[in-house]
Order: C-alpha cells, then structure tokens, then sequence
C-alpha cells in the first residue's frame, strides 16, 4: 500500500500535534509544520522517538511568509514528490474577552493573516503537489464558531460574544474552503471544514471541555475515513450550517 503523504501546520503543540501523532501511528509520513525551528524539531523527534516506523518529519513553516511556504513545498517537492493530504490547522485568537467595539483593525487582520490569508498561502502553494495524488484531500481546522448562521441565533449566545476576529477569520476560511472545493472538485481534490470541537488548547487559555487528542480524533476522521462531499462543513456530530 502506497503510504500518504501529509503535511499539517502548526503543529508543534496542541490539535496539530495530535494530529500529526495519530496520522504518523497511522503509517502515514507526516510533515509536521511549525514556524519555531526549536519546538517544531523537539514535536517531531518527540512523536518519532519509541515509535517504530513513525515517519514524522519537521518542515520550518511559517503560514505568514511568501518565501517559508515556498521552501516548504520546495521541500516535500524534494523528497516525496506529491502531497495527498494537507490540514491547515495553524490558528490564532487574539480578542479572547474584549468587545468587538474594542478591537482595532489592525488586531483584526492580524488574526486574518495566519488564519486565512496563512491557509490560502499554503493552499496555494502546495496545489502542485496535490494535483499529482487522486485523491487529495485539504482540510481546513474550522469552529462553529465561524458559522454565520449559529452566530446568528439570539438562543446561542455562547457563540463567540467577545471573539469579533476570530469568528469573522473562521467565517472567512469556510467561504475560502467553499471556493476552492468548487473549482477543484473535477481535479479530484476535496477541500472541505472540519472542527475538532471545543479543546483545551493555548489558543483558548485551556478552557476547553475535549483534549487536544480527541479533538484530533475528528480531524483524522475527516482525513482517512470514507471521502466525504467535498466542500461540507463536519463535526463529530455530521455536518453543521455554514
């Protein structure tokens, strides 16, 4: 059986690192992205020590940089030759428990610089190497909390009260994941949302009520189960509104 190939952002700590844990347990070669050289060498040797035939391979990867995205694709261009699988899991939130009338533009877009313009540069980059696996999937590490229509809902009001950026970056990547399953979907490319659920992660001061491993779990679901439409929204619990 041909091993996948799978590169996952922002995965030093956290989701991604789980992430990375359970596909390379998995017999997958995992690319394991970090923009820190020390903690994303310290995550891959960590998830490869004591692991017979683990095959976890630290790639510098910074979401926010032209010419660190480039050499990472250069890279697995290099030495694997295609990718199959590719989850944008690097994230940021910045507005944790101050109203959106308090946030300025340029806080705003700073969360918009890794979570989507980061997502739509490693998207873009890594295309190439997609487009020689049929199939390939992307994944996009999503929230409900990026859902217009439950953020709407005056009953929900745990949607994100105080968190204008991030809502509104994870609203954004959905509408990028929408546009790019649309026009790869005859190139046999899935690109689809997933959310890991509400984890105890640094990104939310460790508030969740999952572990970042479980909240891997969902993320390896969508990335090795069944092919799933593309261009669909998945939770634990099946697909949620946009």
């Amino acid at each position: 059986m041909t091993t996948t190939i799978a590169l996952v952002t922002g995965a030093n700590k956290g989701i991604g690192k789980q992430t990375a844990r359970l596909l390379s347990a998995a017999g997958h070669t995992v690319y394991l992205g970090a923009r820190d050289d020390e903690l994303g060498r310290q995550a891959a040797e960590e998830l490869s020590t004591g692991r017979p035939g683990a095959d976890v391979r630290y790639v510098a990867l910074d979401v926010t940089d032209d010419r660190s995205v480039s050499a990472a694709a250069d890279r697995i261009a290099a030495e694997a030759g295609r990718l199959d699988l590719l989850v944008n899991n690097a994230g940021i939130s910045l507005d944790r428990g101050r109203p959106a009338s308090a946030l300025t533009a340029g806080e705003v877009r700073e969360t918009f610089e890794v979570n989507v313009f980061g997502a739509v540069r490693v998207i873009r980059a890594m295309l190439p190497l997609l487009r020689r696996s049929r199939p390939a999937r992307v994944l996009n590490v999503s929230s409900p909390l990026g859902s217009v229509r439950l953020l709407a809902d005056p009953d929900r009001p745990e949607m994100g009260p105080d968190l204008l950026g991030y809502c509104a970056s994870k609203a954004a990547l959905n509408a990028v994941t929408v546009m790019y399953a649309n026009e790869l979907r005859e190139a046999g490319i899935t690109v689809n949302a997933v959310s890991p659920g509400y984890c105890a992660t640094d990104l939310n001061g460790n508030r969740g009520y999952l572990t970042a491993a479980q909240g891997a779990e969902a993320v390896v679901r969508a990335a090795t189960g069944a092919p799933p439409a593309t261009g669909t929204f998945l939770t634990s619990a099946g697909a949620t509104p946009w």
